[in-house]
């Protein structure tokens, strides 16, 4: 049995009861993803499953065979980093930088659910073909991710330029 991450294909553990989170970190060494809470409330350990924002302490790494998982790790190329990632740079998007890697990989996914009309408990027009990011729909969008340190205004404001094409 194998998983795909960023790109690389490789087995999954024997252990069945192995957490993906657990897998990227200790078994594949990639300790970008964080183990905040490990109950699924924090939102540290986001990753994205074939481009999915998943909570990878709550996933089981089998549940995954087949898939492919990127990390934040991954995110970047060989030409550079992602345009999230050099926007949380520019607009101070972390402090002690924790939450960081889930706050990327989530907001991502987020952008990506805006884009296929997915719409979030604060979206006002179900039935509108487009669903604006505006402030409201990004800060409801992104609770599930927190930030303890205080850099919430720097976070919001790297996602809304990296994303400015979704803003109104």
């Amino acid at each position: 049995m194998t998983i795909a991450v960023n790109g690389t294909i490789v087995s999954l553990p024997d252990d069945p009861r192995v957490s993906l989170l657990d897998l990227l970190r200790e078994h594949l060494h990639l300790p970008g993803t964080k183990k905040g809470c490990n109950q699924g409330a924090c939102g540290a350990c986001t990753v994205l499953a074939d481009g999915e924002r998943i909570l990878s302490c709550l996933a089981l790494a089998v549940q995954y065979e087949g898939r492919a998982i990127t990390t934040v790790e991954g995110l970047a190329t060989d030409e550079g980093l992602h345009p999230l990632q050099a926007a949380f740079i520019e607009h101070d998007g972390f402090q002690c930088g924790y939450c960081t890697p889930g706050q990327i990989c989530s907001a991502i996914g987020m952008a990506d659910e805006l884009r296929r009309g997915v719409p979030s408990h604060v979206t006002r027009d179900l039935a509108a073909p487009v669903i604006a990011l505006t402030h409201d729909e990004l800060r409801e969008r992104m609770s599930g991710n927190l930030c303890r340190c205080g850099a919430h205004n720097g976070i919001v404001e790297a996602i809304a330029e990296t994303f400015a094409e979704l803003v109104p």
